[in-house]
């Protein structure tokens, strides 16, 4: 890639992370504010309670989004040629989306959680009208129109370089053994395709119920467009974790001086995910005892090999990688190798409730923040603080500070602690999306806002170091 295409995007990159840190600090603050209402040490009303939800549910998606975009482009743009001005756009329609989105919440008053599942958006109760909820879902459809240009961005780009999607993805690799893709071309083949199928399946449910908000005649059969809606949301979330932990394949073989070498395995396994994040989402739908038969039981069966292919491999061939390599450790190498210990953990609870068994008692408790907020604060988000602190470090090893090293033992272990009181919580049958909770509860919100304060102020000086260094402008040679 040539100087002129090069600089751009690395602008939009600071960008995308600067903002992505941002929001997730004030995510996390949401997040403790809600528990401390859990557990009656913050006196908030309910109504403000599920804006506050709904606020962090679609904050963190869509942040996770442009964070691991921020990955995603900065890297593939060292092997495919991006044209900057899509990175520009999308995120001029991600900022005036959010606007809109939180405008039909903290203005209009919109509360009905981050999945907007039909028909609750038209039925307000008097909390919210109409327009809020318009202003809600137009809100999301403007980000997602963004996101779908970078995506369409991605795959012209990854096309134009390697011919198709297909040796992009190295299944000529599988048959002669030669000329395998990067690592990060395949990771980034996979989620473009994903997601431009999952944005596009949002576009159309979101589109169908701003239609019905006006024109309510125009009926929607609620099962479908909860398989719509999920199939939307379910992919976009997991393809997050899928971009961001492409800064694993890049930045860790500079710490350890080992190549991320790519192997037929590791290309079956990313092709295999392609496929089964697709598929995965029925898990959600357990409980809906109208869908077919045959999408439970796909649900249950891929909810356990979705998340074994990369994860096992990514997982293994870190530890591989770090093995006798005389690693040097600083807050972003740390950091990376903690975030596949989150995302390897946050499966284990997830494969559980996608048992139907275990999904029937356990799917509406507090075990399902419990393994979400394990990949994601763990890993997902993880991954994403490790490489804005890389970009802040100016793509650098640094020095690991005793002040570092007490900020990111805070930050591991009051975020595990936070994931595992939303998990006994669900062992105890605490039901989720309750603003109220009964006086056998208190305990386990209590507890956790203490780690979610040690989430928060470890978080804060992560974040605000690496804005510092974000900021301040490289020396010149």
């Amino acid at each position: 890639m040539n100087m002129q295409n090069e600089m751009p995007a690395v602008g939009a990159v600071k960008v995308y992370a600067a903002i992505s840190g941002v929001v997730i600090l004030l995510m996390m603050l949401f997040g403790l504010v809600m528990r401390m209402t859990q557990g009656q040490i913050l006196p908030i009303e309910p109504n403000v309670f599920y804006q506050l939800m709904t606020a962090h549910g679609i904050g963190m998606v869509a942040i996770a989004g442009l964070g691991g975009s921020a990955v995603m482009w900065h890297f593939l743009g060292k092997y495919v040629n991006l044209r900057a001005g899509f990175a520009w756009a999308n995120l001029a329609f991600f900022l005036t989306g959010v606007v809109l989105v939180l405008g039909g919440i903290f203005l209009g008053g919109f509360a009905a959680a981050w999945t907007f599942l039909y028909p609750l958006p038209a039925n307000g109760m008097g909390m919210w009208g109409k327009h809020a909820a318009a202003a809600y879902m137009g809100g999301v459809l403007l980000v997602g129109v963004g996101m779908l240009l970078f995506y369409l961005e991605s795959a012209r780009a990854i096309i134009r370089k390697y011919g198709s999607f297909a040796k992009a993805l190295g299944w000529h690799f599988l048959k002669s053994g030669q000329d395998a893709p990067p690592a990060t071309v395949i990771a980034s083949t996979v989620v473009t395709i994903i997601n431009i199928i999952a944005i596009l399946i949002g576009a159309v449910i979101l589109t169908m119920m701003l239609i019905n908000l006006y024109v309510p005649e125009i009926a929607i059969h609620p099962l479908l467009a909860k398989n719509l809606i999920f199939l939307f949301g379910h992919v976009f979330i997991n393809s997050t974790i899928y971009m961001a932990v492409i800064a694993v394949y890049e930045i860790l073989p500079k710490y350890t001086g080992r190549p991320w070498n790519v192997y037929k395995p590791f290309v079956w396994a990313w092709s295999a995910t392609c496929l089964m994040v697709l598929t995965v989402y029925p898990h959600h739908l357990l409980m809906d005892y109208a869908q077919p038969l045959w999408m439970h039981i796909m649900g249950q069966i891929v909810s356990y090999t979705s998340s074994l292919p990369v994860l096992a491999l990514t997982l293994t061939a870190t530890l591989g990688s770090i093995y006798r390599s005389n690693i040097k450790w600083d807050l972003t190498s740390a950091l990376l190798v903690l975030s596949i210990f989150g995302w390897s953990a946050g499966v284990i609870p997830a494969v559980i409730d996608g048992t139907i068994a275990v999904n029937q008692v356990m799917h509406n408790t507090l075990w399902v923040p419990g393994h979400f907020h394990l990949y994601l604060l763990l890993g997902c988000v993880t991954m994403i603080l490790a490489f804005t602190n890389w970009i802040a470090n100016k793509e650098q090893a640094a020095g690991f500070s005793g002040l570092e090293k007490a900020m990111l033992w805070v930050f591991a272990i009051s975020a595990f602690a936070y994931a595992l009181m939303f998990l006994l919580s669900g062992q105890a049958s605490v039901p989720r999306r309750w603003a109220v909770h009964l006086p056998e509860w208190l305990a386990y919100s209590q507890v956790a806002s203490l780690f979610a304060a040690g989430v928060v102020i470890s978080a804060m000086a992560i974040i605000v170091r690496a804005m510092g260094g974000i900021i301040r402008p490289a020396r010149q040679a």
